[in-house]
């Protein structure tokens, strides 16, 4: 096969399902809650749009979701937990002093998408 040979094509998920959530009151709550997920592990966030958040993606070794990824291009987040962050930071310190680092997803449509969702979603929690 040559290079003339090759195509490359970009083809972004079409929908993106979130099958749990959980809305965290801080940015040091979900840090917590990444560092205990993680066993005390190194853990990040995402930031996009002024929310910061993590995610559990559906593996795609499973047949439902490989087939989901392939015919419809839908991936499935069983958790995402997110917190109000108006103002990127690279790194969220608790009071505990665990400290979480955190990347900035905007240059991303996909994450600010996912981002914006969450926002709104965020408004109509108690």
């Amino acid at each position: 096969m040559t290079e003339d040979e090759v195509n490359v094509k970009f083809e972004p998920f079409r929908e993106i399902v979130i099958m749990e959530r959980n809305f965290f009151s801080t940015p040091e709550d979900i840090a917590r809650f990444a560092s205990i997920i993680a066993g005390g592990k190194t853990a990040g966030l995402y930031w996009a749009e002024g929310v910061v958040f993590l995610y559990f993606p559906l593996p795609a070794s499973t047949e439902t979701a490989a087939k989901a990824l392939v015919e419809n291009r839908r991936v499935y987040w069983t958790f995402v937990g997110y917190a109000l962050m108006p103002k990127y930071q690279p790194l969220i310190e608790t009071r505990e002093k665990i400290i979480v680092p955190v990347m900035d997803m905007s240059s991303n449509p996909m994450f600010r998408k996912v981002a914006n969702w969450l926002k709104e979603q965020g408004k109509a929690e108690p």
